[in-house]
């Protein structure tokens, strides 16, 4: 599934062709993803401006001068492709400008598509609960520490929980917890504010890597351009059990609540 550093790169693909472009057509191609399109959507973007483009958590945002932005969301499989030679079958969404076409593609379809008022964000539902930005001024060591206190839920559930911090995927939250040395399954609310500093570094520090990296390729995802985010290939613990952690030891995989945790039991405690 696309995370945070996948939907930034996704954004800052679609800012080089979109930012201030009108948008002579916006047409869906099939009635629905993992929700229906939006009825109006074609009659409220087709021939607006865009004005700008930005993230929020896992969400991409595309503002008009109507006052609508679009919102989207890649799903497990979605991804824009810029200038396409063709169209197929998965291209569920065509979004055209004066020089360029584009097409959401979402083979699993688990993606959508929704309109709200530029104005009304903050009352989007899936907004609402959302906790800060991780790369944000919000994300510090004595939020979490407030946020986590007396939690005794391990601290990989919580980094998960949108409500804590906005926009964190399995991923990242498993490099950033070996980064910061914090095994995944320590009571959260038991973790000093200064392991606490750590991770936020941390944290910060892998996300900023990831994106610099174009995000990691997983299953079908691809930056709007169609290259390949190579951060993969610079992953501590994600994916490699059995192989050496960073610092001699052996990494290791658990399951918790059907996902693969990746951790070091050397340098994590």
């Amino acid at each position: 599934m696309p995370e945070l550093p996948e939907v930034e790169t996704t954004v800052a693909g679609l800012r080089q062709v979109l930012d201030g472009a009108r948008l002579t057509l916006v047409e869906p191609r099939r009635a629905d993803l993992r929700f229906p399109f939006p009825a109006d959507l074609r009659q409220r973007l087709t021939g607006a401006r865009v004005t700008s483009l930005g993230r929020r958590a896992k969400y991409g945002l595309i503002d008009t001068d109507r006052g609508d932005t679009m919102i989207f969301h890649l799903g497990m499989s979605g991804r824009w492709r810029i200038d396409p030679s063709d169209l197929g079958k998965h291209d569920h969404l065509i979004v055209s400008t004066e020089q360029h076409r584009l097409a959401l593609h979402d083979p699993r379809r688990f993606g959508f598509v929704h309109l709200v008022e530029s104005g009304q964000m903050g009352a989007y539902p899936p907004f609402m609960t959302l906790g800060p930005e991780p790369l944000g001024e919000g994300l510090t060591a004595a939020y979490l520490a407030d946020a986590l206190a007396g939690r005794v839920a391990p601290i990989k559930a919580m980094l998960l929980d949108q409500r804590i911090v906005a926009g964190l995927g399995n991923i990242y939250v498993c490099e950033a917890l070996n980064i910061a040395g914090i095994a995944p399954t320590r009571e959260a609310g038991r973790i000093s504010k200064a392991r606490l500093a750590r991770l936020v570094d941390a944290i910060k520090a892998v996300l900023h890597a990831a994106i610099a990296a174009g995000g990691s390729t997983l299953r079908d995802y691809a930056r709007p351009d169609g290259e390949l985010g190579y951060f993969a290939k610079d992953w501590r613990v994600y994916g490699r059990e059995g192989e050496a952690c960073p610092c001699g030891g052996t990494v290791m995989r658990r399951i918790d609540s059907g996902r693969s945790t990746f951790h070091c039991p050397r340098c994590q405690s």
